[in-house]
This record gives structure tokens, sequence and C-alpha cells, in this order.
């Protein structure tokens, strides 16, 4: 069963990783699929969910660290694909208002590097989320951000 019937996504079961997703978008040369490349999520627990990129050289920087704007992005990307996995919902149409960052630690290439997402709140027309970007047990980064819906026409 897939996780999302949009065309626009491909969220189907990953066959290398049980139990994950993939979350990509269908067309591989907009940014999340340029720039990011194979991304991956599972639901973890009542209200939070769990993405994963392996980090490659494309995804460095002048230090040969993971790139901060790279985290940025696996941070953003997150806010849509956890409202996805804990509310049930697909937030294509929404933007996000805010993304504050704190970069803790220098992320490593070649391990996976996971962006942990919990769902604080939903109201009608926004999702507050907070989050920790972890790889194994060394902290890279923390993050809050809010969704805004789309509205209705």
């Amino acid at each position: 069963m897939q996780m999302s019937d949009n065309p626009l996504f491909d969220s189907a079961p990953d066959p290398e990783n049980p139990g994950w997703f993939t979350w990509n978008l269908s067309d591989p040369t907009r940014f999340n699929g340029h720039a990011m490349g194979h991304i991956i999520i599972r639901r973890e627990g009542a209200r939070s969910a769990r993405m994963r990129l392996v980090p490659g050289h494309q995804h460095s920087n002048l230090h040969n660290t993971l790139h901060g704007g790279v985290i940025l992005g696996l941070v953003d990307v997150s806010l849509f694909g956890a409202s996805a996995m804990v509310l049930g919902q697909e937030l294509v149409d929404a933007v996000t208002l805010d993304l504050s960052a704190q970069f803790i630690g220098a992320g490593q290439l070649g391990i996976p590097v996971d962006i942990v997402t919990e769902i604080l709140k939903e109201t009608k027309r926004l999702v507050f989320v907070r989050g920790l970007v972890e790889q194994g047990d060394h902290l890279v980064a923390s993050f809050t951000g809010t969704l805004r819906k789309p509205s209705r026409v």
C-alpha cells in the first residue's frame, strides 16, 4: 500500500529499507531530487516521524562535512513529510512560515542523517513542529518550524 496517492510524490514502501517509505518527488529534477537525492521516512510514535538521507560528496562543504544548507533543506522537507505521516495529510500546497535551526555539531558524510520531527500542535490553518537532526548518538542540529495550510477557495 502506498503512503500517498499523489502523483507528485514517490512515497511507496522502500524495498531496501523495510518499514520505511520513500519521500521523493516524482520529478527528480526539482530541488528535493536534484539537491538531496534518495530520502526515506517512517512514523515513530503518535506524533513523530523520522526522515533519513545518507549524505555523499554532493552534500559536503569545503570542510568535507555535511553542508548547513543541506541540513536546512532536509529540515524543511521533514516538516511536510512528518505532517503526512502523523496527520495523514499531504500539505502539498502548504508553505513554511518560519524555520529556526540551531547547529550543534558537524554532520559526517557516508553516515545516515536522521531528521526526527515532532508535531506539537495542529490548528485550522497551522502546524507547529520541533525536532532534532541526528547521526547515531551525535546531535547535529535542533529546530522549530511552522507550516501554514493552504487557503480554501
